[in-house]
């Protein structure tokens, strides 16, 4: 998608701080982070959001393990990891992507 930021920082058009990349995902720092660990997980391959991705269930898979595998290469003993679908439920970047936050309490709702 040509004006998607996350498919620029996954074509190495936008620089980002990556933490982890192979064949299907892209995990990297977020330029805003609310919390002192805040890494975005996305897809390579554009969906919009989380009704695109259930028409994948191994690559949701793949994704919610590279969260766990990231949490345990950080010494994390406790994280938050979400996704918003849709306008009103918080998603601002219209390319599927998940927040793993750690480091501070989390409180309900998000935020």
């Amino acid at each position: 998608m040509a004006d998607c930021i996350f498919c620029k920082i996954v074509a190495g058009e936008i620089p980002s701080k990556k933490v982890f990349e192979d064949e299907t995902l892209l995990a990297f720092e977020d330029i805003n982070p609310q919390a002192p660990v805040h890494i975005l997980i996305v897809p390579k391959k554009h969906l919009v959001d989380l009704f695109d991705g259930s028409e994948e269930p191994g690559l949701l898979g793949e994704i919610a393990a590279r969260s766990a595998a990231i949490a345990k290469e950080r010494g994390l003993a406790a994280y938050r990891f979400l996704t918003n679908t849709g306008r009103e439920a918080g998603q601002a970047v219209f390319h599927l992507h998940f927040h793993l936050l750690a480091g501070r309490r989390m409180g309900w709702p998000p935020g």
